[in-house]
Parts: structure tokens; C-alpha cells; sequence
């Protein structure tokens, strides 16, 4: 299954046609929500479906479908340059906010965080009780942080580069 993730997810990167590494992006959704099901994530699994493949896949869809001829001729053959000056003050967000998470990773202690220590002692892992939507939450913000991290970042993502499809501007 982290096969055909990975491979699925590296064909839609290297793709120049777009409408394949649109199709491709559903196989890869669902494998990972193949490895969730393994991972025995299933209520995860169940929203990486219908969430994602349900909803943002489709939306990604329509605005491939909606978006001019014009832009995605831009889109298939676009500036590769970086270092422009334009880029300026996007490089130096990124770089600022990389600052930022390093420094926030290197001054965290983990293993000492409150909420992480109660869970752990109390085993407050998915369990039989009448509480089904607190297990889930600290679920997530323990045992399956990552990947939930992970799924928001492609979220986010996939709203961007919907957005940017289906925006209507001029080719010059």
C-alpha cells in the first residue's frame, strides 16, 4: 500500500499532463487511506475518503474543467526561475517562518508535554467507552499527529492549487 502511495504521489509530481496526475491523485488518496486502515485509523481513513477524495478531488476537478485553455498552457509551461525579484518576499517568509519551526522544534520537549503524559498514563487510547469523540481527539494529537499534520498540509494544498486553476487572468 506505501508502494503505490508513494509511486502514485511521485507520478503526479513529475507529470507534465495534467489531467493524469489529476486521475493518478485519487489512486494515491486512497492508498493512503488504505495505510490508515491499516494503522487501524479507520475513522481517519473514512474522512480521508470523504473528505478528500469526495470533496477536494472533485474540486480540483471542476476547476481544471472550468480554467481556459490560456492558463493551462501557462501552467504546462511555466517559468522555472526562482531567483527573480519578484520572489523576494516570498523567499523570505519561507525562510523566516523555517526559522521559526526549527527553533520551535529544538526549544520543544515532547516527551514532557502535559496532555501527551495524562494520555499515555491513563491510556487514553481508543477504548469501548461512551466517549468515542475525546478518544479521537487524542488519538490525533498523539498517535497519529503526522499524518494528520500531513493530510492538512495536502488540504491546504489542493485548495491552492484549485484556487489557481480555476482563477481567470490574461495571458500575455
Amino acid at each position: 500500500m506505501s508502494f503505490i502511495a508513494l509511486a502514485s504521489a511521485g507520478y503526479v509530481a513529475v507529470s507534465k499532463n495534467l489531467v493524469r496526475s489529476v486521475f493518478i491523485f485519487f489512486v494515491t488518496l486512497f492508498a493512503l487511506a488504505g495505510l490508515y486502515v491499516l494503522a487501524l485509523a479507520d475513522f481517519v481513513a473514512v474522512t480521508q475518503i470523504v473528505v478528500y477524495v469526495g470533496g477536494i478531488l472533485v474540486l480540483i476537478l471542476f476547476a481544471f474543467m472550468l480554467s481556459g485553455r490560456e492558463t493551462l498552457n501557462v501552467l504546462q509551461h511555466p517559468d522555472r526561475s526562482v531567483w527573480k525579484i519578484t520572489n523576494l518576499p516570498a523567499l523570505l517568509i519561507v525562510a523566516l517562518l523555517f526559522i521559526v519551526l526549527i527553533n520551535v522544534i529544538l526549544k520543544t520537549d515532547a516527551d514532557h508535554l502535559g496532555w501527551i503524559s495524562d494520555s499515555i498514563k491513563t491510556k487514553n487510547y481508543i477504548t469501548n467507552s461512551g466517549d468515542m469523540t475525546g478518544n479521537i481527539g487524542v488519538n490525533l494529537m498523539t498517535r497519529y499527529l503526522l499524518p494528520f499534520e500531513i493530510i492538512s498540509i495536502l488540504l491546504m494544498m489542493a485548495l491552492v492549487g484549485a484556487a489557481h486553476l480555476s482563477r481567470k487572468e490574461s495571458v500575455e
